[in-house]
C-alpha cells in the first residue's frame, strides 16, 4: 500500500485522508501534518491517524508527500523537508495541491531529479465527487503519474494535463463550483417568487441540478442535445431559454472563464 502523508490539516487535507480511509486505506499508511495545536489534536481524535507538528517527520518513509497549505506556506514547509534526505533508499513523489505554485519552484528547492506532480482539485473532495487535474513536473514519470492518480481517485475523477494548461483548469473546474451555486441561487430564489417554499424550492433545485449532471456524465450526449430534449418548440423551457440568451446568459460564463483564468496567472507569476 502506498504510505501516504499529508502536510497541511485543513478543509482539503482532511477531505483527501477521509477518502483513504474510506477507500480501504489503513491507518498506519497515513499521516498528517499539522501546525496548529488545536486542529491536529482534533484530527487526530477524530481520524485516527498520527498527526504530528513536523513536515519532515511526517513525510519520513512516505512515498508520497501531500502538499495541502496555503502558498504562503509553502516556503516554511520545504525548509522543514530540507532536515531530511527526501528520496534516499525510497523513491518519493511531491504532490502539491498548492494554487498557483508551479511545479519547477519545487524542482528548484529539492533534491536534483526529484519528481514533482502538481495537482488542482474543487471543492466536492469533500464530498468524495471532486475533479482533480494532474500535471507532471519536469522529472514525474508516467509510474508517478499513475500513482498518484490511484491515491486521489479516492475522492473524485482524475485526469492528466500539461502543466501550461492549470490555469484554465482553475477557471473550469476549480472555480466551477462557485459558478453552479450561483445558478442554484438564481435558481432557488425565482421558485421562490412564483410562490413554492424555500424548502421545496430547494429540493427541486439541487436534485434538478444533480439529475442533470449524472444525464450529461452517463448518456454519452452533448449538453446541446441534452438541452434540445428537453425543449419543445413554443413551450416552457423554450420560453425560459430565450430569455437567458436574451440577458446574455451564455456569453457572461464564457466571459466568466476567461476572467478566472486571467486572474489565476497573475496569482500564479505572483508567487514565483
Amino acid at each position: 500500500m502506498t504510505r501516504v502523508a499529508v502536510i497541511g490539516g485543513g478543509r482539503i487535507g482532511e477531505a483527501l485522508v477521509v477518502g483513504l480511509i474510506d477507500a480501504g486505506y489503513a491507518i498506519k499508511d497515513l499521516v498528517v501534518a499539522e501546525h496548529d495545536g488545536g486542529r491536529a489534536a482534533d484530527l487526530s481524535s477524530r481520524l485516527g491517524v498520527r498527526v504530528t507538528d513536523a513536515a519532515a517527520d511526517a513525510a519520513e518513509g512516505a512515498d508520497l508527500v501531500v502538499l495541502a497549505v496555503k502558498p504562503s506556506d509553502v516556503d516554511r514547509v520545504l525548509t522543514d523537508l530540507g532536515r531530511i534526505e527526501l528520496g534516499g533508499q525510497r523513491e518519493q513523489v511531491l504532490v502539491s495541491m498548492v494554487a498557483g505554485v508551479s511545479t519547477s519552484r519545487y524542482e528548484n528547492k529539492l533534491p536534483a531529479g526529484f519528481p514533482v506532480v502538481r495537482v488542482m482539485p474543487n471543492t466536492p473532495i469533500l464530498v468524495g465527487q471532486g475533479m482533480i487535474v494532474i500535471a507532471p513536473g519536469r522529472y514525474a514519470r508516467p509510474g508517478h503519474l499513475e500513482t498518484v492518480g490511484e491515491v486521489l481517485g479516492a475522492v473524485g475523477r482524475v485526469t492528466t494535463v500539461a502543466e501550461n494548461q492549470m490555469d484554465a483548469v482553475t477557471a473550469v473546474s476549480g472555480s466551477g463550483p462557485a459558478y453552479c451555486f450561483l445558478v442554484a441561487e438564481a435558481l432557488i430564489d425565482g421558485a421562490v417568487g412564483v410562490g413554492l417554499s424555500l424548502r421545496t424550492a430547494t429540493e427541486l433545485v439541487v436534485q434538478t441540478m444533480v439529475g442533470a449532471a449524472a444525464m450529461l456524465q452517463e448518456s454519452g450526449e452533448s449538453p446541446n442535445d441534452l438541452r434540445a430534449a428537453v425543449t419543445s418548440p413554443g413551450g416552457t423551457t423554450a420560453a425560459a431559454v430565450r430569455e437567458l440568451e436574451r440577458a446574455g446568459v451564455r456569453s457572461a460564463f464564457i466571459e466568466a472563464v476567461h476572467a478566472a483564468k486571467e486572474r489565476s496567472e497573475r496569482h500564479g507569476s505572483a508567487t514565483e
